[in-house]
């Protein structure tokens, strides 16, 4: 899949010049939603005869239209957003900058030098898609300014939970700490990304040790406490047990830095410096405090004990 980076207006080289379908959409989370939408697109370009492309925005809008508000972390950061978007098999990524440029441009002239200019046949966006100056470009009136050069696909609401299916919904429920229920509308388990560096080596010490995580990108980290998840290393996925918070048994005030910490389950080895992934499955319990070392060694086993629960009955197929 090529990828290409747009400002300002697309600086096309000649090379690019195959017609082909666009599908439009912030797209962060690459969700069920955000799915149909991008497969909509891939599939009507092959019916077509015509090379498929996506076109998202970065930095998000909220960080030119409200800044006092802006959205600094998200789902997927552009590399991850990328290899999920072909894995999908498109031909194409356009990055496209949100700008102060791009957020004045009239909807007549967003299609003219994105949508026209990179030579769009068709176009697939979600039913809530909007485009140009003050959103005044929607689904419901693209073909008025297309010049009828291109043609256009609507993609209709998914529904779960009996809400619509939403970047939005679903940072709602990792906030909550409801990483299972955000995994249904993901279609997949959501990941973070960091790697693991040197801590205190407390857990070390209780008999816990644990892979310190810290993340590069500006990922939305789940609701504080203690999560079932796998620790991606190298291909390898392990089965073990995260816990994100301050450490208030130990910690406290200027000292309470927010970690995210992963004991592996039956795993003995060296991780410092190597880059993983987490991939988060379901909560446990809330952060907490204990009355000190014993009373959390105690509940650390109970929750090594419910992981490993957990993973027997989903390998048994009952999740």
């Amino acid at each position: 899949m090529e990828r290409f980076f747009l400002e300002k207006q697309p600086f096309i080289e000649t090379s690019d010049r195959n017609e082909k379908v666009i599908a439009l959409g912030y797209f962060d989370g690459v969700h069920l939603g955000h799915q149909k939408v991008i497969q909509k697109a891939v599939e009507v370009a092959k019916e077509k005869g015509l090379a498929s492309a996506v076109m998202t925005f970065y930095p998000h809008p909220s960080v030119v239209l409200t800044p006092s508000a802006k959205r600094e972390d998200c789902l997927t950061p552009l590399n991850m957003k990328a290899e999920l978007i072909e894995k999908l098999g498109v031909d194409i990524l356009y990055f496209v900058r949100f700008d102060t440029y791009l957020s004045q441009l009239s909807p007549q002239d967003f299609v003219d030098n994105y949508l026209i200019r990179l030579h769009a046949k068709h176009v697939v966006a979600g039913f809530d898609f909007t485009f140009g100056r003050m959103a005044k470009g929607n689904m419901n009136n693209i073909e008025s300014y297309s010049r009828s050069m291109f043609s256009y696909s609507v993609v209709p609401k998914v529904e779960m939970y009996g809400k619509k299916v939403s970047t939005t919904y679903i940072r709602e429920k990792i906030s909550q700490g409801a990483v299972d229920e955000a995994a249904r509308m993901l279609g997949r388990p959501y990941r973070t990304e960091g790697v693991v560096v040197h801590g205190d080596k407390r857990g070390r010490k209780l008999g816990f040790p644990t892979a310190n995580v810290e993340s590069q990108e500006a990922f939305l980290l789940p609701l504080k406490g203690v999560y079932v998840v796998r620790l991606i290393v190298g291909g390898k996925a392990l089965n073990g047990v995260c816990s994100i918070g301050t450490r208030p048994t130990f910690y406290d005030g200027e000292n309470a830095k927010t970690t995210v910490e992963v004991y592996v389950l039956d795993f003995d080895g060296n991780l410092y410096d190597q880059s993983v992934s987490i991939d988060w499955y379901q909560r446990l319990r809330g952060e907490l405090k204990f009355s000190g070392a014993e009373a959390l060694i105690g509940q650390m086993e109970q929750d090594k004990a419910d992981a490993a629960r957990y993973f027997e009955t989903e390998s048994a197929g009952r999740i």
